[in-house]
């Protein structure tokens, strides 16, 4: 049954929520309840062994404990005794830093502590423990580590204030805390505190510390949720963060320039994908986002910048799957005077230095594609690297010869392509343009075939509109693609740098357009315009930074190593009404 009114547009007098108009109805009929309930047991006569209200908090349901505490908290916003979110506190130094400076052996005794020092610490509480009315134990965690406060009556500087404090806390609150550094009387690392005081409470139950958050989808749509609960959700990205910076150090070193180039153009160039369209209401005109930097990147080489590079967000309107996401990272950098083959050279030697970077020195890492108890994959990322030659590779797992190279475009060709799917069960969807249709082959008998980091090159040309012809072979271009676990991670080849040559191949890019082909590349005009001012001979690379991420991190779904990625909003009455996205709908 519809609501009396939109979502959303009633103010709970007591959270502060903007709710329904029924929704508030059954929370003020359950408040009435609940107060009856409460006079009830004020008349009733004591229980010699009554809970503890604190621990009855943990039999109530989420809403419940939301309401409760939320209704605390305003109180204490109205009375400011204390402020529940005060504006500063200074803190001496982060948590990390005080456990490598006084966990030292040695250094503080047990059941002793260091009476000179004092310091103040802040962070998240994560688990609450008595010891009787005076002594509690909390674990508090920050940056990635954590330490036990050993809230002691007796080093309270104000012991009425210290307990009524205290009585405020929960979990999942950020506290702060002055005190000093000690060990309990079983030798853990403490901090003994003289006052702490509440800096930001936390409303909402915090999931069980013994089960953790194992919902994935609440790990997804709630990642602030997940970094508090998960210390290997942290890891994933502190270790993107380290490769990020790595690339650009590795980079940087080789004399690379880093540019940014726009988000929006009028033509989708730059690599085979179907574009997001977007409106530019001032000018009245339908944009792009770009699918890849590319043909920016190679205008600038145009302009004497001989190495540039750009770490930045793309986006292809496509499916969402466990390697893919709408908009991801991409590394793509172009090297004048360079080829195909000392990009090879490049690309092993940054990945093999990068994995010995991240794992003290090997170079071996293990992937589980379907999760940790499944099937493992052994990497060695060791160079060189192993090759396969496209053409001669499936010629040899199908057992047919392919049409000479020159002639792999033709309608001929097509057919053969057609009927070498069919005969082998590759299935390959409309438009089957020789482009596509080689490619389904190739995802069906040589991908699988590269676990380690392997290339496979010797790419016809009818598959790369932007790649310079093959020196030696007709037909064919200079390019390869890396390939590790089955998944392509990174493309490169010798550049295009002919102008009459590139106009013929955007035109036939646009033929497969209009054939419905919606990856296909349209003509661009000021690119063309570009190499007509003169290209040098210039190699390019481009590689996918989350899928990379995904394999050093032993990751097998693309969501896990992006802290907010593409999600089907959630259902609720206002988004089906077409009014506002759902809750934490990142679509």
């Amino acid at each position: 049954m519809a609501s009396d009114s939109p979502a959303g547009t009633h103010k709970d007098p007591v959270t502060g929520e903007m709710i329904s108009k029924t929704e508030l109805k059954r929370r003020e009929k359950q408040r009435e309840k609940d107060a009856k309930k409460a006079e009830k047991a004020a008349v009733a006569p004591p229980q010699a062994a009554s809970k503890p209200a604190a621990a009855n908090e943990d039999d109530l349901n989420p809403n419940q404990y939301f309401e409760l505490r939320a209704r605390t908290i305003q109180k204490l916003k109205e009375t400011q005794s204390p402020n529940p979110y005060p504006h500063k506190f200074h803190v001496t130094e982060s948590i990390a830093s005080f456990v490598e400076e006084y966990g030292k052996e040695g250094l503080i005794a047990a059941g002793q502590k260091l009476e000179t020092v004092i310091v103040s610490l802040s962070g998240r509480v994560h688990n609450i423990r008595s010891s009787g009315n005076k002594l509690k134990f909390y674990d508090l965690h920050g940056e990635g580590t954590q330490v036990q406060i050993l809230a002691n009556v007796r080093d309270a500087d104000d012991s009425d204030e210290f307990i009524s404090t205290q009585a405020l806390f929960r979990r999942g609150d950020i506290v702060g805390v002055i005190g000093h550094p000690s060990r309990s009387q079983k030798g853990e690392l403490s901090i003994s505190p003289s006052s702490m005081v509440l800096l930001a409470p936390n409303l909402h139950q915090l999931p069980s510390a013994h089960f953790g958050l194992k919902d994935q989808e609440t790990r997804y749509r709630k990642r602030y949720l997940d970094l508090i609960m998960s210390p290997g959700t942290r890891n994933i990205f502190i270790t993107r963060a380290r490769v990020i910076n790595y690339l650009r150090r590795y980079l940087d070193n080789l004399g690379f320039l880093e540019v940014e180039t726009p988000m929006t153009s009028m033509v989708a160039g730059g690599a085979t994908a179907r574009p997001f369209i977007t409106h530019h209401n001032d000018l009245d005109l339908d944009l792009y986002l770009r699918v890849a930097p590319e043909l920016y990147l190679k205008q600038l080489t145009v302009g004497g910048l001989d190495r540039v590079y750009e770490i930045g967000r793309v986006f292809r309107n496509e499916g969402i799957d466990l390697t893919h996401n709408p908009e991801f990272t991409l590394c793509e950098f172009y090297m004048a005077y360079a080829d195909m083959y000392d990009l090879m050279e490049i690309t092993e030697n940054l990945l093999e230095s990068m994995v010995k970077y991240l794992n003290g020195g090997s170079t071996i890492v293990k992937y589980h594609p379907e999760g940790k108890d499944g099937k493992e994959l052994v990497m060695d990322f060791k160079t060189p690297w192993k090759r396969y030659d496209m053409i001669d590779t499936l010629e040899e797992k199908t057992g047919a010869k392919f049409p000479p190279g020159d002639t792999l475009h033709t309608a001929e060709t097509n057919k053969f392509l057609r009927e070498l799917c069919v005969k082998h069960n590759v299935d390959c969807s409309e438009p089957r343009t020789n482009a596509r249709l080689l490619d389904k082959l190739v995802g069906d008998f040589i991908e699988p075939l590269c676990i380690s980091p392997a290339f496979i090159t010797g790419h016809p040309q009818v598959m790369s509109p932007l790649a310079k012809n093959h020196r030696s072979r007709p037909g064919l271009c200079e390019r390869f693609e890396g390939f590790m676990c089955g998944k392509e991670f990174c493309n490169a080849y010798t550049e295009l740098n002919d102008p009459f040559e590139q106009r013929l191949r955007f035109e036939e890019q646009s033929r497969q357009k209009e054939q419905g082909d919606d990856e296909a590349q349209g003509v661009d005009e000021v690119f063309v315009d570009a190499l007509e001012h003169g290209l040098p001979p210039t190699a390019g690379w481009g590689m996918g930074i989350d899928r990379l991420i995904m394999f050093l991190t032993d990751s097998p779904n693309i969501k896990e190593v992006l802290l907010f990625p593409a999600m089907k909003p959630i259902e609720t009455a206002a988004n089906t009404s077409g009014k506002e996205p759902g809750p934490a709908g990142q679509l």
